[in-house]
């Protein structure tokens, strides 16, 4: 990432410039189901000639430095077309994974980190789990085919949570 000369006052710290636009690419888990949206929800189905994955985008978190650090890489997760993002929020006592029509660069551009959007990325070999920021301990997982992507606290008991991130970076 290049870096700018600060404006006066700024003790000639280096500023990072923004992000041109965020990766793209496809998720699939263990079981080589992919994430599709189903009207307003991601649900993993087998991958197939006849499904159409969606586009994934990502960008990192430009304040790492304000969060946990040695979890994994800050990211914002969205989808293109329609342009959604996923956040976490408690549904009852639960914390929620949910779609939000929201411009991926909007939350990038905000002044702190926005919670609520962003996952800890912790890659393994090829998998990475996606672990909530808003709600540490609660990790991205599918189950079996047609079913909700979904928050759990069971990090790779009986869900998985582990996904292959195809993002081209």
């Amino acid at each position: 990432m290049r870096g700018t000369l600060g404006h006066p006052g700024d003790e000639g710290k280096v500023t990072q410039q923004a992000a041109a636009q965020p990766k793209t690419g496809n998720v699939n888990d263990l079981n080589q189901q992919v994430w599709t949206l189903q009207g307003q929800t991601l649900v993993s189905l087998p991958r197939s000639s006849s499904v159409t994955p969606v586009i994934v985008t990502a960008v990192t978190c430009k304040y790492a430095e304000a969060l946990e650090q040695g979890k994994g890489d800050p990211i914002y997760l969205g989808i293109q077309n329609p342009e959604m993002c996923l956040y976490c929020e408690k549904v009852g006592e639960q914390p929620t994974l949910l779609l939000k029509e929201q411009k991926i660069m909007d939350l990038y551009d905000q002044p702190e980190p926005m919670k609520h959007f962003l996952f800890y990325r912790l890659k393994t070999g090829r998998t990475s789990t996606l672990e909530s920021v808003a709600f540490p301990g609660w990790f991205i997982a599918s189950s079996s085919k047609d079913q909700p992507i979904f928050l759990t606290s069971e990090l790779g008991k009986s869900h998985n949570t582990a996904f292959e991130l195809d993002i081209n970076d």
